[in-house]
């Protein structure tokens, strides 16, 4: 991505869990949240390998499928992972005037609880939807909401 283009991120994008609930909201919403995640992991310059982590260890066609618009209906823990990928983008921004230096502390190793001097990406790379959760509410934590 170029320094220029930015992912610009409304309330809307960062979805409120039970809403993952009815079929049809994920259905309608999958197309929508692949795009986002794959202009998201561009800008975080992620490698597949980290992408795939982040969306649950999903197989690579099936990664490969969704970079080509061939996208189903999203299971209710991918959309939620997006969402939080989405909610530690849109919190990053909000924290750093500068998006250059949220990506820096992003991937920067932390000495702080939940990382253990990892940085706050790897902690993210953990596999668990609660790595993702953790970050997320460290993120929101330093901003100031409960």
């Amino acid at each position: 991505m170029h320094s220029t283009d930015t992912i610009q991120i409304a309330a809307s994008d960062v979805l409120a869990p039970a809403s993952l609930r009815d079929p049809k909201v994920r259905e309608g919403m999958s197309s929508a949240a692949v795009r986002l995640f794959l202009k998201l992991a561009d800008h975080w310059s992620l490698s597949v390998d980290q992408r795939l982590a982040l969306l649950g260890d999903i197989s690579r066609p099936t990664y490969h499928n969704w970079q080509r618009g061939k996208v189903g209906t999203l299971s209710r823990d991918q959309l939620e992972r997006i969402s939080l990928m989405l909610g530690i983008h849109k919190g990053l921004k909000l924290l750093f005037s500068d998006e250059a230096a949220g990506l820096r502390w992003f991937k920067s190793a932390n000495r702080d609880l939940p990382f253990g001097g990892a940085a706050p990406l790897d902690r993210a790379l953990g596999g668990s939807i609660d790595d993702l959760y953790a970050v997320r509410r460290y993120i929101d934590a330093w901003r100031g909401i409960k």
